[in-house]
């Protein structure tokens, strides 16, 4: 089975070091996104000072190891466009991992309460925890 994973299902599992054992022999998918928002967001705890510098990079390690594949659909932005409107987001970021789920026709994986409120009724939105 394919799940895609979004940035914060990505970067917790990455910290936890055996992270993505959770998900056992699935395929693990992200959008393109992906490849600019985690290192993004790991400098940005680096430059917080929230990780150490070491930590930091270790992480970043962690990250270019991960069994997540990029993969993307020729539908991807168009469908991420209308879930922004449906949802009433201003930026299609989130809306691109949702879209993609969506797509595959498989079931994401986030941590991020705000994304999975507003997908809720999708029925395709999950946490970890419920695998």
């Amino acid at each position: 089975m394919t799940l895609v994973l979004d940035t914060s299902a990505v970067l917790t599992a990455c910290l936890s070091g055996d992270g993505f054992r959770q998900y056992g022999s699935e395929r693990l998918v992200a959008p393109p996104l992906l490849w600019s928002e985690l290192p993004s967001s790991l400098h940005e705890a680096r430059w917080r000072a929230d990780l150490d510098p070491d930590q930091a990079l270790d992480e970043l390690r962690r990250f270019e190891r991960a069994p997540v594949r990029r993969r993307s659909h020729q539908r991807l932005l168009r469908e991420a466009w209308n879930l922004a409107d449906e949802f009433g987001w201003a930026k299609t970021y989130d809306a691109e991992f949702v879209a993609l789920a969506r797509l595959l026709d498989c079931r994401l994986i986030t941590l991020d309460l705000r994304l999975r409120r507003a997908s809720a009724r999708l029925g395709f939105v999950i946490g970890p925890t419920e695998l």
